[in-house]
């Protein structure tokens, strides 16, 4: 039970801190656990998908620092980055609670938390304590900052101009972070692993403000608003 705790305690209490962020016009509660099972839901046709491309050997055997990053980037960030966005845009995107630009964040991260506990509770109650700590400080944190990136975008693709622009970064953005984070991480080499912390910590800090500007902005030009706030 104390595995299964902390599991999830990480992935819902990110998600309690964004949804108590978007303060001037919340989201509807039952959109918000919608849009976070759709999340959960996801978890197993990718890890299905991500099974199928290992049991193939597809992008394996890597051989060098290249093709390692070209493993990470297709067989792990872009199966699961593309799920999820995949769900946003086809189940959350067209819905008319999703009226304010920061709402593209608050779906993006529900849907990324709900994706990211599942994740979590596959690796934990195998994997005991430390991995539990261990995810809570990275893993977990590293969906919410590709949350981020794609949920910024979603907002200025469906609230700014050129909408096809921002929709190619709502993908891209996310698949590239994770890609690089998973990269870090699989290289085993030390010098190159400790970088996942400034991706953690400091892109995420980073994106997170751009993000929150998009809490206080309720009426603007769109060309004004588009040409101020990009990537």
């Amino acid at each position: 039970m104390n595995l299964l705790l902390i599991s999830i305690a990480p992935g819902i209490a990110i998600s309690w801190y964004v949804y108590h962020k978007d303060r001037w016009n919340k989201e509807p509660s039952k959109t918000i656990i919608y849009a976070f099972i759709l999340g959960a839901l996801i978890s197993f046709p990718s890890a299905v998908l991500e099974t199928l491309i290992d049991l193939f050997n597809l992008f394996t055997p890597y051989k060098s620092l290249a093709d390692l990053f070209l493993y990470t980037f297709f067989r792990i960030a872009l199966i699961e980055e593309g799920a999820k966005y995949y769900v946003i845009y086809r189940f959350i995107y067209p819905k008319e609670e999703f009226d304010e630009p920061f709402d593209g964040i608050v779906y993006s991260v529900m849907v990324s938390m709900g994706f990211a506990t599942v994740e979590n509770i596959l690796y934990v109650i195998p994997g005991g304590y430390i991995v539990g700590f261990t995810r809570a400080l990275l893993a977990v944190p590293a969906h919410f900052v590709f949350a981020l990136f794609m949920g910024y975008a979603f907002g200025l693709a469906k609230f700014g101009v050129k909408p096809e622009k921002h929709l190619t970064q709502a993908l891209f953005y996310p698949v590239f972070w994770h890609a690089l984070y998973d990269f870090l991480i699989l290289t085993k080499i030390w010098y190159l692993s400790i970088l996942i912390l400034p991706i953690v910590y400091l892109v995420g800090r980073w994106i997170w403000k751009r993000g929150q500007r998009l809490i206080i902005l309720e009426k603007w030009e769109e060309n004004e608003y588009d040409q101020s706030n990009t990537f």
